[in-house]
């Protein structure tokens, strides 16, 4: 028997794909900068990618970023900490997510930074450590109204009482919370989080703890928020394009989309009336109809709740997406459109035209919120870079890969 090999993936760069998603790294800069341009100059920036940098490309998301002076990068995994690593980034990467003893060697061996939300994990951590010449540093989180990872803050107090009487080897970098509502235009819930956070602050300080970093503004407690800023603040959502609120207000900023996403006709069908279209005849036209039809769909992250509310564009138009949208095709009715042509350009996400469809259009339509939409078509898709990906090793090393974090 003749052996069948593959193609590599060489030999398929000419094939068009059924979904490109670029990546406006110009404009991932100019939010970045706006962000700091909102705050002191004296306040640090974590920058939140995990997720896969909410679908955008963690690794050129960070290259991009740390060629900007900023202080460290946000995950919520030790492999998503460890994949960073292996591609050249050198700067502070704190993991946010929960952890377990498994995770701590690893830790170590990679220089991150752990967000520590158990005693018993410092005291492991304690048992891994050797002597050093620079106490290792791990950031304390405190559960201010979350209720989700974090000490109580009498935990928090007997621990740091502990840790600064008994051990040399770890240095309590920073100490942080997180916001439960900050997004909410009544900001009952916030204020309370952060008096408590600037009371836990006073205590803390009253050991003898030696000025860490202090932090728990996310994006909109860095629009909404300033008093929340205090010594870091840790965009995420902002950074690729949006506000947490999607109105606008005196805090807005100038944010941009970083993230655009088309693919194309593959097939046009004219239909008379009283013809269905797709699974289930969901759909049935009252008029003749000229139907096209793409080649993506819910695995491409475009989930069947679109069916009936969504919309793509075709020559700056709308496109209304009819019938069941597929695991790999989605119809939309192309009847009032000029001249549609197999091989036209079909917008998902961004602009064609005058008209834009967002991250926020999506999320109205399937009633969720941008981020879910970012991570779910970004996630799915081979990436592309514009303008292009700094290179922040010192040697030659493998180019960035448009590859997720599976984490």
């Amino acid at each position: 028997m003749i052996p069948i090999r593959p193609p590599s993936p060489s030999d398929l760069r000419h094939l068009p794909p059924p979904i490109t998603v670029s990546i406006r790294l110009d404009a991932l800069t100019r939010n970045f900068q706006q962000i700091r341009q909102s705050i002191t100059s004296s306040t640090k920036v974590l920058a939140v990618i995990k997720a896969d940098a909410y679908g955008h490309g963690a690794i050129p998301v960070a290259q991009t970023l740390e060629h900007l002076g900023i202080f460290g990068f946000g995950v919520a995994s030790v492999m998503e900490g460890i994949v960073l690593r292996e591609h050249h980034i050198r700067c502070p990467i704190l993991v946010m997510g929960p952890l377990l003893p498994e995770h701590l060697p690893e830790i170590i061996r990679h220089q991150l930074t752990p967000v520590i939300s158990r005693a018993e994990i410092v005291q492991q951590l304690l048992e891994l450590l050797s002597p050093r010449a620079t106490p290792f540093p791990i950031h304390l989180k405190v559960d201010t109204g979350l209720h989700r990872l974090g000490f109580e803050t009498d935990q928090a107090l007997s621990l740091l009482t502990g840790l600064s009487l008994s051990t040399p080897l770890i240095e309590i970098q920073g100490l942080l919370s997180h916001f439960a509502d900050a997004d909410n235009h009544d900001p009952t819930l916030t204020n309370r989080q952060i008096q408590s956070f600037l009371a836990f602050i006073d205590q803390a300080k009253q050991l003898g703890i030696q000025k860490p970093i202090l932090h728990m503004a996310n994006s909109a407690g860095i629009l909404f928020h300033p008093t929340a800023h205090l010594g870091m603040v840790r965009p995420g959502l902002m950074l690729y394009g949006y506000a947490p609120r999607q109105e606008s207000s005196p805090q807005s900023l100038p944010l941009e989309p970083v993230m655009q996403a088309t693919t194309y006709v593959a097939h046009l069908r004219s239909l008379q009336p009283g013809e269905i279209v797709g699974y289930n005849a969901l759909f049935r036209t009252r008029r003749p109809s000229q139907i096209a039809v793409l080649p993506v769909g819910y695995t491409h992250g475009f989930p069947r709740h679109l069916t009936g509310v969504g919309h793509v564009l075709l020559k700056g138009e709308a496109a209304p997406i009819i019938g069941k949208i597929c695991m790999d095709m989605m119809m939309v009715d192309v009847t009032d459109i000029p001249h549609p042509t197999v091989g036209d350009e079909v917008m998902l996400l961004g602009k064609q035209g005058t008209r834009e469809i967002t991250a926020e259009d999506h999320a109205g339509w399937l009633k969720t919120i941008p981020y879910e939409v970012l991570c779910g078509i970004g996630g799915k898709a081979n990436r592309i870079y514009l303008p292009h990906i700094p290179d922040s090793s010192p040697s030659p090393a493998p180019k960035p890969s448009a590859k997720k974090i599976l984490e």
